[in-house]
């Protein structure tokens, strides 16, 4: 429990940093939407594209990491959507529960995993997130169609999303690389690793700063809905799953940290543009990243 709290300790330190800057509102201005699409549409592709690129997916256990976060994440979408009518809530907050149940922070995920394991835990990251990130795109915004959320002009802007995603572009990009046999030539690799390298920790500061405190106030039942889900339920359904398909220990600690991370920011953003209910969005990201740094390293601490 010591050296997980000890792995994970730093990421969380560096997104309570951030929520610091962001109360002070430091450095000011536009900076961190800058920074955010910065990070979005450059630092994390480069980290994507070189992990993909470069990894030795004969030593991964694809199909066995496919049947546990894939079938686990499909499993729970479907739970969700056939409650929907139960659940004492309306459309566009059914929009900010779905995301936030089955969204995962990548930033937080793939830092944990590499912290945790080294290039082996980035490489089975990399596998994960090129499952997981184009699949929970679509079902978002499934979501907000078949919710009604969305007007006319609203679906096809949530279809170009899709389209133009970076996450889905450089996941589409270095598996391309990888299946062809070319790799990363000349100084790609390097020249990728450096941008990468600083990913992670500035994406880690920029979800402290767009944490929203005072979106809990106005939260309700709708928030811990979500947050039971996604901190409690997901992890336990996606542990069992991990012991029932045999996963290795780095697999299973690694499909655990997208199992049990908080829910993405950007999850805030597609809400906003899609008519969801945005400041129910805030709260969750908020709650959820703030509870986690409590529940992630007890179901990492239990396993270790």
């Amino acid at each position: 429990m010591l050296a997980v709290e000890q792995t994970l300790g730093p990421l969380f330190v560096l997104i309570l940093v951030g929520a610091l800057l962001g109360w002070q509102q430091y450095p000011g201005g536009d900076f961190w939407p800058r920074a955010e699409r910065l990070i979005y549409y450059l630092l994390f592709p480069a980290l994507l594209i070189k992990a993909l690129a470069t990894a030795r997916f004969a030593a991964v256990p694809v199909a066995g990491i496919a049947i546990t976060s894939l079938g686990t994440l499909l499993a729970f979408a479907l739970l969700l959507w056939i409650s929907r009518r139960r659940l004492p809530i309306e459309n566009s907050a059914f929009t900010s529960v779905f995301q936030g149940a089955l969204r995962f922070n990548t930033y937080v995920a793939i830092g944990g995993a590499t912290a945790l394991h080294g290039a082996q835990g980035t490489a089975v990251a990399a596998v994960v997130i090129a499952l997981l990130v184009p699949t929970v795109n679509i079902l978002s915004v499934l979501c907000f169609i078949l919710t009604g959320t969305l007007g006319r002009t609203g679906l096809w802007r949530g279809l170009a999303e899709l389209l133009r995603n970076p996450l889905i572009v450089s996941c589409a990009i270095g598996i391309a690389l990888n299946a062809s046999g070319i790799g990363l030539p000349g100084w790609s690799a390097p020249v990728l690793g450096l941008i990468g390298q600083a990913a992670l920790p500035l994406a880690l500061i920029a979800v402290g700063v767009a944490l929203r405190p005072a979106a809990l106030l106005r939260s309700g039942r709708a928030f811990w809905i979500s947050t039971a889900v996604r901190l409690v339920l997901l992890p336990a359904a996606t542990l069992t799953m991990a012991w029932l398909t045999g996963l290795d220990s780095v697999s299973r600690d690694v499909v655990l940290l997208f199992a049990a991370a908080s829910t993405a920011t950007s999850a805030y953003i597609l809400s906003r543009q899609l008519g969801g209910d945005s400041e129910l969005m805030a709260a969750i990201v908020t709650g959820q990243t703030l509870l986690s740094m409590l529940t992630l390293p007890i179901w990492l601490g239990w396993l270790s």
